[in-house]
């Protein structure tokens, strides 16, 4: 779960970025931006992220403020998981990440197993959607839905990509660590369990 100071700064980063958005008065142009370096300030101090960074990062920002999207594929074979190693941190997780424009959920978790794995599949059940918030994560700037589909095999080979040098199925008592950023042990738990239960209904919060 998250801690206050990362939500009071999201909500300002939203106000600020929502003023923006829709005024034309200098002056509220001006009290806004002022809001977002608050923001920026908030997320500085508590974290080892440089002030400039942050502030250009926020700024980079445009439009009315939703919720960013994440989307992760379940792929099982032989009642093990799917996961690949991140570069990043050497860490596991389920392959996926940021859906694009123009794409469909479904279709994102297809490109991005294929993009990380190396497998071919199909988006067969939307298992979860979860609000990140809600769970387990180490903390984000950013507002995100997660997207958990099980997705099945059809075709394809395991190779690494330039976000993961790893790629492999994991039964549910041999699971590696794992990037908690992006998955958690519980997520992967339920997953395990929606596997077992296919007749679960869709889990979402």
């Amino acid at each position: 779960m998250e801690t206050k100071w990362l939500e009071w700064a999201r909500t300002l980063q939203a106000i600020a970025q929502n003023g923006l958005t829709y005024t034309k008065d200098p002056f509220d142009i001006e009290r806004y931006e002022s809001v977002r370096q608050i923001a920026a300030e908030i997320i500085a101090s508590h974290s080892d992220s440089d002030l400039g960074y942050i502030r250009d990062l926020l700024k980079g920002e445009a439009g009315h403020t939703t919720p960013k999207v994440d989307v992760r594929g379940a792929v099982f074979r032989d009642g093990a998981i799917l996961l690949v190693r991140e570069r990043h941190d050497g860490l596991w997780t389920l392959p996926g990440g940021w859906a694009d424009v123009n794409e469909s959920p479904s279709e994102a978790v297809v490109r991005e197993v294929y993009e990380e794995s190396g497998y071919r599949t199909r988006a067969v059940k939307l298992l979860a959607l979860y609000d990140r918030r809600k769970h387990a994560h180490t903390p984000h700037q950013y507002h995100i839905y997660k997207i958990f589909f099980q997705c099945e095999v059809t075709g394809g080979s395991p190779s690494e990509s330039a976000e993961t040098d790893g790629v492999a199925f994991f039964r549910q008592d041999e699971i590696p660590e794992l990037s908690i950023s992006r998955v958690t042990p519980a997520q992967i738990g339920r997953l395990f369990e929606h596997y077992r239960h296919p007749d679960w209904p869709t889990d979402f919060d």
